[in-house]
């Protein structure tokens, strides 16, 4: 009897970063990926969002392992959360393995966790009914590979992250008999990389790129700054030999990059130039035209950096009259705005900004020739599109169309989609509901929603409180309402504006207590509807309205008085 093979995304389809893909063999769940992503304007105040873990948590009795591709915060970010949970063996590279722990020693749970495997393109794991086995691919960090589930029905192949570049250094380099070897057994589905399928241009080679930095760096006459992602080895490795070769010294900012570093060289996996790289205190003592300072920003992500820098608000290093900011990171599409705004600070500091992505078509992942070369060596019954918004799902399913692949063997997922292979053809069997986990600080999937609502309403129209006293037994009111407000209205401009929503407090007030069926809940949320509905008639917004209501007991000698206060807890805001 022949295998069942289900394909679940959990995170990686319709949006940017977050990687997470379910296989199940028979039963038996893989892992593919564990990312995050990093917030969007929108996500207010959200440090990072990772997969939500419901639909693993249910079966996690099945799960065989972890499998992961490569050591960006797309592929493993999110794993110091999952291993908090789930006790299961982890599969990488040396390099990705090595990563992986430096992220888990932030989690004090997670920092204990011992159970890594290294893997490399000649790995073979027998699993009974799977067999899973590697691919080298060339991407922006050494040790990147893609992943191959061998099951009696077919190869489910995972690509991780990936572009064809003959030019690629050792390390780097995609080994194309190797791919063909792969197709040649008979490619069951493949879930493919679609986050530049937009861009129909080929890319430039990184040995064009690296000569462009040294130009770079020879040309400019002051201070350069440096952004990159943290974990972006093969840009870092260009920025210190084009250092080294100009006669400029490194300075590093704080972050994760020194760590990282530090792997990169104990692996053999980065070349240090001899004293290229200088602390950061010692800057001072050199020529403007002898210094690169490396800002790689927390967390791997250097443009809010950048912003702190040009805002004088970094502490260490800010950006200056006659520095350069080179930042040689590719953002994407939906971190436009954000770098729009940047370029102006930077401008209003007096530096000057110079890009890679303006001059030269760079980046880590596969344009349309290479998507459809992968296709043509893995010869897929099925194909994914996987690592995109919409709009990239859908260019790579075009092109998918275009290398001869039927329609109806092309999918579009979702998050939570289940695609079931029963031996004779593949097919959407039904959704799992996954959504997102929010991470603010150390609280984990504790801002939902409703909470974003709110801080969304906070920023936009402010909060306006009113505080009243009252005596439930004598049915009167002991003090004249107070009301206050923080980013609504400038108070001492709006005295009427003030005077009038104490006077709608009190009679509402006074109108509850005189009912004989009085109720707190009943009271606060007539309260809230009044000056709603009043603050709107008069500026046409809708703040966050926070009723307190405190009870005296005028009846004691010694006063004593119960405070009910409500916090905009939910439902019933406005």
């Amino acid at each position: 009897m022949s295998s069942k093979v289900q394909i679940t995304p959990i995170g990686g389809v319709r949006e940017n970063g977050k990687n997470m893909y379910a296989v199940e063999v028979d039963g038996d769940i893989y892992i593919l990926d564990c990312g995050l992503k990093y917030p969007e304007n929108e996500l207010l105040g959200i440090d990072i969002v990772i997969p939500d873990f419901s639909y693993l948590r249910e079966n996690a009795d099945r799960i065989v392992g972890v499998f992961l591709t490569h050591g960006h915060a797309d592929a493993i970010g999110a794993l110091p959360y999952f291993l908090n949970e789930f006790n299961v063996p982890v599969f990488g590279s040396e390099l990705t393995i090595e990563l992986a722990k430096i992220q888990l020693q932030k989690d004090p749970k997670a920092k204990n966790f011992t159970d890594f495997h290294i893997v490399d393109e000649k790995t073979e794991i027998d699993f009974g009914n799977v067999t899973a086995s590697f691919f080298r691919t060339t991407h922006s960090i050494p040790d990147s590979m893609g992943i191959v589930l061998q099951t009696d029905v077919g190869e489910i192949v995972y690509t991780g992250d990936f572009k064809f570049d003959p030019t690629a250094t050792a390390g780097y380099q995609t080994d194309f008999a190797r791919l063909a070897e792969i197709g040649a057994k008979g490619v069951l589905a493949l879930l493919s990389d679609s986050a530049n399928s937009e861009n129909f241009d080929q890319p430039v080679s990184e040995h064009e790129i690296a000569s462009y930095v040294l130009e770079t760096f020879k040309y400019h006459n002051g201070r350069i700054i440096v952004a990159s992602v943290a974990s972006n080895i093969l840009r870092i490795q260009q920025v210190l030999d084009a250092a080294a070769k100009s006669g400029r010294k490194v300075a590093l900012m704080p972050g994760d990059v020194e760590s990282i570093i530090n792997t990169a060289l104990k692996l053999k996996k980065l070349q240090m130039p001899d004293d290229v790289v200088v602390p950061l205190k010692s800057i001072e003592k050199l020529e403007p035209s002898q210094v690169v300072i490396l800002q790689t920003g927390r967390m791997g992500e250097p443009i809010k950096a950048l912003q702190r820098m040009s805002n004088k608000q970094e502490g260490k290093v800010n950006i200056e009259a006659g520095d350069l900011v080179f930042i040689t990171t590719t953002p994407s599409h939906s971190m436009e705005t954000v770098v729009a705004k940047t370029r102006d600070m930077i401008y209003r500091a007096g530096a000057d900004v110079k890009a890679i992505a303006d001059e030269m078509n760079s980046s880590g992942h596969a344009t349309k020739r290479d998507l459809q070369l992968m296709m043509n060596l893995m010869k897929p019954k099925y194909f994914m599109p996987i690592q995109g918004e919409y709009r990239l799902l859908e260019s790579h399913a075009e092109f998918a169309k275009e290398v001869g692949i039927p329609d109806d063997h092309i999918f579009i997922t979702a998050k939570g989609d289940q695609y079931v292979y029963d031996g004779d053809e593949m097919h959407l069997a039904g959704s799992v509901e996954i959504g997102d986990t929010m991470i603010d600080g150390i609280g984990v999937g504790d801002i939902g929603n409703i909470v974003l609502r709110d801080r969304k309403i906070l920023s936009e129209d402010g909060i306006f409180v009113a505080v009243v006293t009252i005596d439930r037994k004598k049915k009167k009111i002991i003090s004249t309402p107070k009301i206050t407000s923080r980013g609504f209205v400038y108070v001492k401009t709006s005295k009427d504006l003030m005077q009038e929503s104490a006077e709608l407090v009190k009679e509402t007030v006074q109108s509850n207590l005189d009912n004989k069926e009085f109720d707190w809940g009943h009271l606060k949320q007539a309260v809230r509807e009044k000056l709603n509905h009043y603050l709107w008639d008069q500026t046409k917004r809708h703040p966050v309205i926070l009723p307190v209501i405190m009870e005296v007991n005028q009846h004691h000698r010694r006063h004593t008085k119960k405070a009910k206060s409500e916090t905009a807890t939910t439902e019933d805001e406005a």
